[in-house]
């Protein structure tokens, strides 16, 4: 019984047969007294039995990675380095984490006035609230600065947008 290399499955091996039987084993493209080496059959079926060699590595790698992660996970859940959760310290940690994530302040091209680009904690939601007037008591120089360079607002005026913000998201999350 003869053994074939792992590369020839019997569908190439009936690609290599088509491809001998419509070249006549000469240009594999049909000209006659072909010039190219490479549309000649001998030397194009070397290119394409490296390129199903490198093909059958790509996939042997793929399925070793599976056939390996398969062997090797165990099906549970994977934790942090630093170790599990108890389920007190969870509840802590989970309370004093944000609901929302004060990301720009902008002013509206069309309304002209400022609004807070809000995105919301474990979403990829954002929101975009209305501050009304809420800048209006800082100069325009303030303002400027904190909306183009992230510069803070005096502390009074951002109580009143974190104030108006927080309402803004508890409502949003309520309906």
């Amino acid at each position: 019984m003869a053994t074939y290399p792992k590369w020839s499955t019997p569908n190439r091996q009936v690609c290599l047969v088509k491809l001998f039987l419509d070249s006549g084993g000469f240009c594999i493209f049909g000209h006659r007294n072909c010039p190219i080496p490479e549309h000649h059959y001998e030397v194009f079926i070397e290119g394409l039995i490296s390129d199903w060699k490198a093909e059958d590595r790509e996939q042997a790698k793929l399925d070793w990675e599976a056939e390996s992660k398969a062997i090797h996970s165990l099906g549970e859940r994977s934790y942090p380095i630093r170790g599990q959760f108890s389920a007190i310290s969870r509840d802590i940690f989970f309370d004093k984490q944000p609901i929302y994530y004060l990301e720009a302040l902008g002013m509206s091209g069309i309304t002209l006035q400022p609004f807070a680009k809000i995105k919301l904690a474990s979403s990829y939601f954002h929101l975009y609230i209305d501050l009304g007037d809420t800048l209006r008591s800082t100069s325009k120089n303030q303002r400027h600065k904190a909306i183009r360079y992230g510069k803070p607002l005096p502390k009074e005026v951002e109580a009143r947008v974190t104030e108006l913000v927080t309402l803004a998201v508890k409502d949003y999350l309520n309906h």
